[in-house]
């Protein structure tokens, strides 16, 4: 299998996707959650991972982060997070072998809308399964944690997410965010739209061609395509920079097995 994209261009925002080998679900019971939620905070408080979203499922993981200026912090945290979860996983299962699916892939997303949909879309994931109503009643996804922020082990890094929204106050944010999240409940806008996790970029005309400039040789016979994204009514031109044909191969749906 090719590899995942991981290409990253300092100072974007990416949404990182990683499943489990053979789309096994390794992830299925809470305490393995838990193990991989404590090391996603291991990794903000070594590394300064700045993390604006997260869900995970039975066989995958989504985590929406704002790259830094070092190129190393988020593969550095990548590792730390899959290399210790696997290891606690095989070694309490008295299992061997791949636990991951080879690399995570790196999709580029503008900030604002295009951003705010994104983080949405993460948060929906176990509702598009069919395992709950709302992102309230899934504990592993980031919608409760920015609802309710933590006093400890805080997960969400607030002062990127509260630059992002542009809001007055924190608030604000709280009131806004979940209405746009019950809005596309209420319209039951659920369905799986791999353009978030399946390619290089994904934003307006000019930051998909910018980014396609930043990466170079290494975008390369992948090309820019439109599509409408956003309600009936208030539909608004989008761009994705597709990945090379067969990349990845996601599909990024954690079934019944959850």
């Amino acid at each position: 299998m090719p590899r995942a994209n991981r290409q990253f261009i300092p100072g974007l925002n990416w949404h990182i996707t990683h499943r489990c080998h053979n789309r096994k679900f390794l992830l299925r019971f809470a305490r393995d959650r838990q193990r991989w939620l404590y090391w996603l905070f291991e990794a903000k408080k070594r590394h300064g991972l700045k993390i604006l979203n997260y869900a995970l499922t039975s066989n995958h993981i989504h985590l929406l982060l704002q790259d830094g200026s070092h190129e190393t912090v988020i593969s550095a945290s990548m590792d730390l997070i899959a290399g210790r979860t696997a290891q606690e996983y095989n070694q309490r299962k008295k299992r061997r072998g791949a636990y991951w699916e080879d690399r995570y892939h790196a999709t580029a997303i503008e900030s604002g809308s295009h951003l705010i949909h994104c983080m949405i879309y993460i948060d929906l994931n176990m509702v598009r399964a069919g395992v709950v109503k709302h992102p309230k009643e899934w504990p592993f996804c980031g919608f409760n944690e920015i609802q309710n922020p933590r006093q400890r082990y805080r997960i969400i890094h607030w002062p990127s997410l509260e630059l992002h929204f542009d809001l007055k106050n924190r608030e604000e944010l709280k009131q806004y965010y979940r209405e746009c999240v019950e809005n596309v409940l209420r319209k039951k806008e659920l369905d799986r739209d791999g353009r978030w996790s399946e390619s290089v970029a994904v934003g307006s005309k000019e930051f998909v061609e910018r980014t396609a400039l930043d990466l170079g040789i290494k975008a390369k016979n992948r090309k820019v395509e439109e599509f409408l994204l956003g309600e009936e009514d208030s539909k608004m031109k989008t761009w994705i920079l597709h990945e090379e044909e067969g990349a990845y191969g996601c599909v990024f749906d954690p079934k019944k097995g959850f």
